[in-house]
């Protein structure tokens, strides 16, 4: 409690930690949805934002707001496995590399260059064509996770490269401690700032990969998620019809979402690195 207290003070963590609270409730609230987001025709269609719709309906006879709900819990769960596979991924291979050094770190730094290289975006587009009509939330995490760690491992890697030439790591190598009890007693707490950061980080970028994907029209758009919310109401042409509440809800909302997870971010790498930390209480 004394960390949120603390992170609290910053004015930035407070709006982004707010935001993402309200957002977070309203995952919650799908829960208690009267409708079910997969049928049609449950409400009168293309209704203004009026009570008790307070989003408005869509052309397919949906509740947006309720739309939303769901929407909002699908795409932070798929954010979320996307997050944790890459940083386990990222973890491992950027200790790896940076302690082992080598022909393991050539190897290991040779693979993550290719992942950097090679055109992701087109490789992730034609899996997501291939397996289309399978491609649950937890595959498309998962698929996000496989592609999303390259970057990451190299800037972990750099970080343990800098951690293995301080003076604590040859004391422990010079009192028999095993490479695998280094790198997570000694390297680990260095290393959290930078795995949160890049957590949250890639959490953004699962998300906005996946609405670029539902706006490409090669997700499963069955399922409700920011992506596939704007995806129908392009299909549908709700701009063009002044159906302004349908093609602007999920717009705003996954603003907003990207600016909480932005400053969460920022917040908590600065507050968990210690010379920022020195740096911040110097300023106050």
């Amino acid at each position: 409690m004394q960390v949120l207290k603390d992170l609290l003070r910053d004015t930035r963590f407070r709006f982004g930690f707010i935001v993402f609270l309200v957002l977070a409730g309203l995952s919650v609230l799908s829960f208690f949805s009267p409708y079910n987001p997969y049928l049609w025709n449950q409400v009168p269609r293309d209704l203004p934002p009026q009570w008790p719709h307070i989003l408005g309906t869509n052309s397919m006879g949906q509740d947006i707001f309720w739309k939303l709900t769901f929407a909002v819990r699908n795409s932070l769960i798929m954010s979320l496995i996307a997050g944790l596979v890459s940083r386990v991924i990222a973890m491992i291979v950027g200790m790896i590399a940076g302690y082992k050094g080598g022909t393991a770190d050539r190897i290991l730094m040779f693979l993550s260059d290719s992942f950097l290289v090679i055109p992701l975006f087109i490789i992730i587009v034609l899996i997501a064509t291939m397996v289309k009509a399978r491609l649950s939330l937890p595959m498309l995490g998962l698929l996000l996770g496989v592609f999303g760690w390259a970057w990451d491992a190299r800037v972990i890697r750099s970080q343990v490269l800098s951690l293995r030439e301080r003076d604590f790591t040859y004391t422990a190598l010079l009192s028999g401690s095993k490479a695998l009890a280094i790198v997570f007693k000694e390297y680990l707490p260095f290393l959290i700032p930078l795995i949160f950061a890049t957590l949250i980080g890639n959490m953004s970028w699962a998300i906005g990969m996946e609405i670029t994907l539902a706006i490409l029209g090669v997700s499963n758009l069955d399922i409700p998620t920011l992506g596939t919310m704007l995806q129908w109401s392009i299909n549908y042409q709700a701009l063009l019809l002044g159906y302004w509440w349908w093609v602007l809800t999920p717009v705003i909302t996954s603003i907003f979402l990207f600016i909480a997870l932005y400053l969460i971010s920022v917040s908590i790498s600065e507050y968990l690195d210690p010379r920022m930390r020195i740096q911040r209480i110097g300023q106050a």
